[in-house]
């Protein structure tokens, strides 16, 4: 991050938690290319991640993967960057409801059946 990053309106330094508010809000995270670096960051995400199905992991790597390329090649193309967030949107909709399909399925053929 550049100091001209942190500078307000008025020429004074901002403290970087303040800034967060306009990143993420609402029981958002928002983490900076800093801090995913770190080693606890990387060691934490792993922890998460290992109690994760192998299938749900494949189906979100492909989600970040294609939906990173449709925002570029949409942006870049000139499209209203409303239209971009949207058209992202509604694909990262699809990709939530075939990992919800993913585990209710598995979820019904992992437990028996009750009698």
């Amino acid at each position: 991050m550049r100091a001209a990053d942190r500078l307000d309106l008025f020429g004074n330094t901002v403290n970087l938690a303040a800034r967060l508010g306009s990143i993420a809000g609402g029981g958002q995270l928002a983490l900076f290319a800093d801090g995913l670096t770190h080693p606890a960051v990387g060691a934490a995400l792993r922890k998460r991640q290992a109690t994760v199905p192998a299938k749900v992991k494949e189906i979100a790597w492909k989600a970040q993967h294609r939906l990173y390329l449709r925002h570029r090649h949409l942006a870049a193309h000139g499209k209203c960057p409303q239209q971009v967030v949207t058209a992202v949107g509604r694909e990262l909709l699809g990709f939530i409801w075939a990992i919800g399909m993913e585990v209710e399925t598995t979820g019904r053929t992992a437990r028996p059946a009750a009698a």
